[in-house]
């Protein structure tokens, strides 16, 4: 016969397959992966927010402030009296007059671990004082990029603080969670 249906009934023609083309099907599946592995890392990045500066006014310092060092070596120092932990309590009670109402001013050494910091601010918890101020240092914003944020080696010379002066600053917490 000269002229074919096509399918596939004719000797000679061409016959007409059954399979599924799965080319077109790979192709949408390759091109739905790489949008996925485009878009799952900008799913997980963090939410970049300019934050304001603080407006609050400064806390009028007190008459007689209680300040309690935390040394390298781990002694405590409440004033210019060393004390140790055991007699903290006492030693507060005697310096503020009993009024457990008093802000403990807490100064630490930056080589002093977080953990052994949060150990004096137990003891404070313990002797009954609740309002406590962190003491730090306040650096005027040096120019040039900002330093990644890390560890700090406890062994690093102070070079930073020779460009800008430094200000003692106090952040004020209390154990009731409310500043």
């Amino acid at each position: 016969m000269a002229g074919g249906t096509g399918f596939g009934l004719e000797e000679d023609g061409p016959e007409e397959t059954h399979e599924i083309n799965v080319t077109p099907f790979i192709d949408v599946i390759l091109v739905l992966l790489i949008i996925f592995m485009v878009a799952a890392p900008l799913a997980t990045v963090d939410v970049k927010v300019e934050l304001p500066a603080s407006t609050a006014a400064q806390q009028p310092r007190p008459d007689h402030p209680q300040f309690l060092t935390l040394r390298g070596d781990l002694s405590l120092v409440l004033g210019d009296t060393p004390v140790t932990p055991e007699e903290l309590g006492a030693a507060l009670d005697a310096a503020t007059g009993g009024d457990k109402d008093t802000r403990v001013f807490l100064r630490a050494d930056k080589g002093v671990s977080y953990g052994d910091l949060m150990g004096a601010m137990d003891a404070l918890r313990a002797a009954g004082y609740l309002k406590l101020a962190l003491v730090g240092l306040e650096r005027a914003p040096a120019a040039g990029p900002v330093p990644a944020a890390g560890p700090v080696p406890a062994a690093a010379p102070a070079q930073a603080g020779a460009a800008a002066p430094d200000v003692p600053a106090a952040a004020t917490t209390s154990a009731g969670g409310t500043p």
